[in-house]
């Protein structure tokens, strides 16, 4: 029998977090500078676009599938092409059609892909970008769901009728809305990524200063939005468990944007738009895993901890020499390990969860983990896409050549630019832009030869 309110939940929550994509390629839009943006918002679209197809064609059933051994992935014919799911049928574990399931679980795979192209912004193929997102999402993403998201079905009798994948089943780490199979995963990609492909041109010299503020503001706006979908919709019902998750996302996330800007306000002596925007994003990414394991106070905490240890981390690449573009790293790979991580300090069986922490009375079980699921994510990921990196740019080249980077990616890449100048100037958009990014590269010569 079929719950039309947990599967109307379950619908918009899906759409919800659909719109976080289009809100991401906004963040990261904006954050670019101006001969960029529309690069930037193509790799959100982009992936948008391929990973809706790929997850029907084999995506759900490697992420779904019944395991094919030791918890690794799921079988790649059971569900292919979705055979089978659209009969009039509700899932195993509750009372909504397994259609729903599967959009909404579509969207987070488009998401994590889209996340990753922050960190190379400014300085990747669009060809290139889109022949990774394949092959990553089906050997990095589509397995690392499988591990975190697919739980075994086991019937009152004792009667397994799916088994699942192994970081959910086997380790038992929580891990709510995705903060391993999401953040982690695509933080870690971003850094084995931004490595592949080498700093920009200028990067640690040139300001390189977003160039639209208020995009970066809306974009965040839309992130929080769609994000009560992300992590209530998890629930898979319209019911105390989403509600709970629902609270401590709000709180999470206004906690570390606090945060975030006490620690500009002290450091540099101001507090900016950008840093309250990344502060929300920061809060979004820590409570995911969270979110139904620790009480409200709970969450403001781990959204404090996260929103200062996030705006701390993102100096990090500045010190260490990788060109992170947008903080990937410093927001999704580092939130995602702290709300991974204090989960086993700060869980509370008070919680839907029902589980223990630390500071509860419980002891280092759950911990470890958090610890050796967060790992065993990380690690996978950035190996996998250190190598899938490295083998594009051998072949068919993933950075674009220096003279394109300094013309502009979006007038070379897709013969566009983001704001038409005629009106201002005469002539092309793009032959305006192009003026631009030449009288850019000038200068930047000429401040090396100074």
């Amino acid at each position: 029998m079929v719950n039309t309110g947990d599967t109307a939940w379950i619908l918009t929550s899906a759409a919800l977090v659909l719109l976080m994509t289009p809100g991401l390629a906004l963040f990261y839009g904006g954050m670019v500078r101006a001969k960029s943006v529309l690069n930037m918002m193509m790799m959100s679209f982009g992936a948008l676009a391929l990973i809706s197809v790929l997850w029907v064609l084999y995506g759900y059933s490697f992420a779904f599938g019944d395991d094919a051994g030791l918890g690794l992935i799921g079988d790649p014919n059971e569900f292919l092409g979705l055979k089978g799911l659209m009969e009039d049928t509700t899932s195993e574990a509750g009372g909504y059609p397994v259609m729903a399931f599967v959009g909404f679980q579509a969207v987070f795979a488009i998401i994590t892909v889209a996340l990753i192209s922050g960190a190379i912004a400014d300085r990747a193929k669009f060809s290139a970008w889109m022949v990774f997102t394949g092959i990553w999402t089906s050997i990095v993403y589509f397995p690392v769901a499988h591990w975190v998201f697919d739980f075994t079905v086991t019937e009152d009798d004792g009667t397994v009728t799916h088994t699942g994948g192994w970081i959910a089943n086997n380790l038992a780490a929580l891990d709510f809305a995705g903060g391993t199979a999401v953040h982690i995963n695509a933080g870690a990609a971003g850094l084995a990524l931004a490595l592949v492909l080498g700093k920009r041109r200028g990067f640690g010299r040139d300001p390189m200063r977003p160039h639209n503020l208020p995009l970066v503001m809306i974009g965040a706006g839309l992130l929080w939005f769609g994000w009560f979908g992300f992590n209530a919709g998890s629930a898979l019902a319209a019911n105390n468990t989403a509600a709970v998750a629902w609270v401590n996302t709000m709180v999470a996330t206004g906690a570390a944007a606090l945060a975030w800007l006490l620690v500009e306000k002290i450091r540099d002596g101001h507090s900016t738009s950008l840093g309250g925007a990344s502060g929300v994003v920061a809060g979004l990414v820590a409570i995911t895993p969270a979110c139904a394991a620790v009480s409200p106070i709970g969450a403001i905490l781990v959204g404090l901890v996260a929103g200062a240890l996030c705006a701390l981390a993102v100096g990090l690449k500045f010190k260490l020499g990788y060109d992170d573009s947008l903080d990937v790293v410093g927001v999704h790979l580092v939130g995602g390990l702290v709300g991974t991580i204090l989960i086993g300090f700060l869980a509370t069986e008070d919680a839907p969860a029902g589980i223990d922490g630390l500071f509860y009375g419980g002891d280092v079980d759950q911990l470890w983990r958090q610890v050796v699921g967060a790992l065993a994510v990380l690690v996978y990921s950035f190996v996998l896409t250190y190598l899938i990196g490295l083998a594009i740019q051998k072949t068919m080249g993933f950075r674009i050549s220096e003279e394109d980077e300094v013309t502009g990616i979006d007038t070379v890449e897709h013969a566009e630019s983001a704001y038409d100048f005629v009106s201002l100037g005469g002539g092309s958009g793009a032959a305006s832009l192009t003026g631009q990014a030449r009288a850019e590269a000038r200068n930047t010569e000429g401040a090396t030869r100074a």
